[in-house]
């Protein structure tokens, strides 16, 4: 019988998915995203840093090879491009949905600098105005905008825990209104501003928010378990996936109380993505929050796909 998660209208059943080639592995799934085609793209840290499938789980093609030093983040532009965050390289690649590298955004700027980019994670855009943010990250506690044609507009973050600070930005997404989301990961916690930067509200009562993706008028949020040993067995700290509406109320949490790589559970959710269908792709670190851990080291399960039920009314 399958194992069912999430409750009422996000219900989902997850599916053996996808086929991958003899020998082949992901190695850690850092990002996915769906393109033209409900075509599914998985930006991963094994050897083939790009893997393209059907929805149905069938294996279309690689790129990437030799090209990125460190998958982090990756978005689907407004002109049909991919936007893949190399946080290890601190650039942006511009690719086609083929691989062909148009160009690339940032450079390497100095640890803490406020300046881009030092190990950036995210792109996300406004599609009304295809203005482009970039979630700057590991190195540096910013959000960068630039215009629809690549010049920086201005930058807001500093380091610290107030609204509009930042400890980590993870990810970032913008909606319809134009309302930028940023994952604060190790402020636990969604930060939302406006498109000057100004904070507006922030979602709480969340652990180390990861993968972030806003679809229409709902909002998905991975978030990691604990790398504390002081809270490592504690249940319901993290290794789940959240659905919210975009005032913040929580409709629905998939995941095990416990991480683990058995039915329903999660090791860490890092990636998110929405087909046409309201399918849910879940991409997990699972290496570098789990498998490394293990004695002796392996990898895990790094990817799955979440089939949404269709209930009557």
């Amino acid at each position: 019988m399958s194992t069912l998660l999430g409750s009422g209208a996000f219900t989902y059943t997850e599916q053996a998915w996808p086929t991958l080639p003899e020998g082949w592995s992901f190695y850690e799934v850092a990002d996915v995203v769906v393109g033209p085609g409900d075509r599914v793209y998985v930006y991963n840290r094994g050897e083939h840093p790009m893997m393209v499938f059907e929805a149905d789980g069938t294996f279309v093609t690689s790129w990437g090879e030799g090209v990125f030093t460190r998958a982090h983040g990756v978005t689907l532009g407004p002109e049909g491009h991919l936007y893949c965050a190399d946080d290890d390289g601190h650039r942006i690649f511009v690719c086609t949905l083929e691989g062909e590298v148009l160009s690339t955004i940032g450079g390497h700027a100095p640890a803490q600098s406020g300046l881009p980019f030092n190990r950036p994670t995210k792109v996300a855009f406004d599609h009304h105005t295809g203005e482009m943010y970039v979630a700057d990250g590991y190195g540096n506690a910013r959000v960068h905008k630039y215009t629809a044609g690549g010049r920086l507009l201005f930058s807001w973050g500093e380091y610290g825990t107030d609204p509009g600070q930042f400890n980590l930005v993870h990810s970032i997404a913008v909606d319809a209104s134009g309302r930028v989301y940023v994952a604060d990961r190790e402020n636990h916690r969604v930060q939302i501003f406006d498109a000057e930067g100004t904070f507006l509200e922030q979602w709480v009562n969340m652990h180390r928010p990861c993968g972030l993706h806003v679809d229409g008028d709902l909002a998905y949020v991975g978030q990691l378990p604990t790398h504390l040993a002081v809270n490592a067995d504690y249940p319901n700290i993290g290794a789940c996936v959240t659905v919210h509406d975009l005032s913040g109320r929580r409709l629905a949490r998939l995941g095990d109380v416990r991480p683990g790589e058995g039915p329903g559970q999660f090791v860490a959710p890092h990636g998110l993505a929405i087909d046409s269908r309201g399918d849910l792709y879940v991409g997990e670190v699972s290496w570098s929050a789990y498998g490394r851990l293990l004695d002796p080291p392996r990898t895990a399960r790094s990817l799955r796909k979440l089939v949404r039920q269709t209930t009557d009314e």
